[in-house]
């Protein structure tokens, strides 16, 4: 069985919803406020409404059906694209959190064996992010949040502020999911500054390592020890440079507040084998551990390279608990009683 928990969703509900942040779906790209993603490109519709229609049908259940088949995933845990978190949208931001999770808990629902989500929240807005993480947990069916990295607009994942939201996802035994965002949607009209693309393309890498860092500097992680976080592209940088990060932790880094080495945490991090190389995902299998590792792809993105877990070298057992064990554990997924996983030893 292979679930994919990196997968991202719009639907028609979810855009045109604010005069200015939109989102809109329009020829020059998905625009948000000011900005535009990959507004270089060449343009792929005639009109806005033309690029609308076409983003639409490609998120459609059985469009979405039918790329899984394919590729021969059997279920999708989505979430909001992180170009639309909207944490820099004021009182708006707190509006879109609820039209996200119940856009996404209405999808999931029209096809449960194949859908479920990440709901999205304000983290901007601790409290108000809180509220409706329980709402959608509890009410809506969401497996999970979904955030976006280092900072939500200026309040950092270190911030003693964000205490309440890790609260609340202990107490409801859900995990994150972490995924970075283009920091220069609110730059406002200098978001043209943004050369190459680079608070998205290296940005969002940047955010994840971040998160990682400052959960477990800000002592996040002693105060709430059960908290379990996903980080998506294999963790940015943070597996990469795991050495660097532990061995600098208290020689560098006097102010970190965490109470134990920053190793010892890892049983509170998942990881993905979302790189773009067999030896890159072989390095990532062998410093996690098949047992703290999802399988998540950015599903239809940009990119598609296969089978990640093939050629590493893992045994069927871990390669089954990569593919799905870990996930309906962390998730708490229903599948099929037939499905073929592997839980145990």
């Amino acid at each position: 069985m292979l679930i994919d928990v990196h997968a991202h969703l719009l639907t028609e509900g979810m855009l045109n919803r604010h005069e200015f942040w939109g989102p809109f779906m329009k020829v020059q790209g998905l625009t948000v406020g000011h900005f535009s993603l990959g507004t270089k490109q060449p343009a792929k519709a005639a009109t806005d409404a033309e690029a609308q229609a076409n983003i639409l049908a490609r998120m459609s259940h059985a469009s979405r059906r039918k790329l899984m088949a394919e590729r021969g995933v059997d279920k999708l845990v989505m979430s909001t694209p992180s170009h639309c978190f909207m944490y820099w949208a004021g009182d708006f931001a707190n509006e879109y959190a609820r039209i996200c999770n119940d856009e996404l808990s209405a999808f999931c629902r029209a096809d449960p064996d194949h859908f479920d989500f990440w709901c999205h929240a304000n983290l901007a807005d601790p409290q108000n992010a809180t509220r409706e993480i329980e709402r959608a947990v509890t009410q809506l069916g969401a497996k999970g949040v979904c955030v976006g990295g280092a900072n939500f607009n200026g309040l950092e994942a270190h911030d003693e502020r964000l205490f309440p939201v890790w609260e609340k996802l202990t107490q409801l035994d859900v995990p994150i999911m972490v995924h970075g965002f283009n920091q220069s949607i609110y730059w406002g009209e200098k978001h043209t500054d943004d050369k190459f693309e680079t608070t998205s393309i290296v940005g969002d890498c940047v955010d994840e390592t971040l998160f990682f860092w400052y959960l477990i500097c800000g002592g996040a992680l002693d105060v709430f020890p059960t908290l379990k976080t996903y980080i998506t592209h294999a963790g940015g940088m943070a597996v990469f440079q795991l050495g660097r990060l532990s061995e600098l932790n208290r020689a560098m880094a006097p102010d970190s507040r965490n109470k134990r080495p920053l190793l010892e945490y890892m049983q509170n991090f998942y990881f993905d084998l979302d790189v773009h190389a067999p030896g890159l995902r072989r390095g990532v299998a062998e410093v996690v551990g098949a047992d703290r590792l999802l399988y998540g792809t950015n599903f239809g993105g940009a990119y598609d390279h296969g089978d990640l877990t093939e050629g590493l070298g893992l045994s069927t057992h871990d390669r089954e608990r990569i593919r799905s064990g870990n996930a309906i554990e962390l998730l708490k997924l229903s599948v099929p009683a037939s499905a073929n996983r592997v839980l145990t030893p």
